[in-house]
């Protein structure tokens, strides 16, 4: 694999950011994360005022945009879901409300059925690729170290193809990924629960339905506890589009959280091992809503 070279915004040891030669692979496709429940055609969103610049099936009309075809063939893969039949019916009406026929469907119940057939043929056909919300764990591992995950990654840094997730799809696709924890131990240390993702996005954490559902906290002890990565959280109908792997851009009826570590300067993480409340402060946060843009924090350094 023969890497690209770019400049990227970097974190010194002081917090200035400063611009290094990056020698990783830039993504020459790009990601659509969606907080779920993305306008399906209805009048209004779900769960929210219908704000004055609301707009039907805005979400899935930009990810049409984005694939950039007259015609383009979209595999949708609800693994994740207990009902993919259900679910990719739901996505067939969906998408042929924006003019998107050529639909067809992957869904695979264990491992062992994507190990047999890694469907190389289907992921090197595709134009777009949709992972549908239910289950993050039952996605990650079912596909993790497959080939068919491999031959989706490789299209992903070297072909412009866009690749998107809804609610536990979109937050498959970072590193760290939340598996557990919800709002009733969220406020205790130790309490979240995570694991690898697919690794579209390294040192980002997504978390989605994030205004509804009160995750605000939930995401906090992540990135106390992994301070090198970013939080992204995003509300239901609404959705973060990144180009070039680190380019982040805002659309959709509702907020995007945007959580970095770099200055927290102290947290109770010597006692996570007790039930009781965390401590952070000088945690950065940033609100962001559509047509806002933010550009991810590289603290790494490039490795090939």
């Amino acid at each position: 694999m023969k890497a690209k070279r770019s400049k990227k915004s970097t974190a010194n040891k002081k917090g200035l950011i400063t611009t290094v030669e990056n020698h990783c692979p830039v993504p020459s496709s790009v990601l659509m994360a969606i907080g779920g429940k993305e306008n399906k055609g209805e009048e209004e969103p779900e769960n929210k005022k219908k704000p004055e610049d609301f707009v039907r099936l805005e979400v899935l009309e930009r990810f049409k945009e984005l694939v950039g075809k007259r015609d383009p063939l979209v595999e949708v893969i609800t693994t994740p879901s207990s009902e993919g039949k259900e679910s990719f019916e739901d996505y067939r009406q969906a998408f042929g409300k924006v003019g998107i026929t050529r639909l067809q469907h992957i869904h695979h119940n264990v491992r062992s059925e994507i190990l047999e057939d890694p469907m190389l043929q289907r992921v090197k056909a595709a134009d777009a690729f949709f992972f549908s919300g239910g289950d993050q764990l039952k996605l990650t591992s079912i596909y993790g170290g497959t080939e068919f995950l491999t031959a989706l990654k490789e299209r992903y840094v070297h072909e412009a193809i866009v690749i998107a997730g809804t609610s536990a799809g979109a937050m498959s696709m970072s590193t760290p990924m939340i598996y557990a924890g919800n709002e009733e131990v969220q406020e205790l240390g130790g309490a979240i629960k995570l694991t690898t993702g697919l690794e579209f996005l390294k040192d980002v954490c997504i978390d989605t339905h994030f205004v509804h559902r009160g995750r605000f906290v939930r995401m906090a002890q992540v990135i106390a506890t992994n301070p090198g990565c970013v939080g992204i959280g995003i509300e239901e109908d609404t959705a973060i589009i990144v180009r070039n792997g680190v380019e982040m851009e805002v659309l959709g009826t509702g907020l995007v959280i945007v959580m970095e570590g770099f200055h927290i300067r102290n947290f109770n993480i010597e006692d996570f091992t007790k039930d009781k409340p965390i401590t952070i402060r000088d945690l950065r946060v940033h609100m962001l809503s559509s047509g806002d843009r933010y550009e991810f924090v590289q603290t790494n350094p490039p490795h090939k």
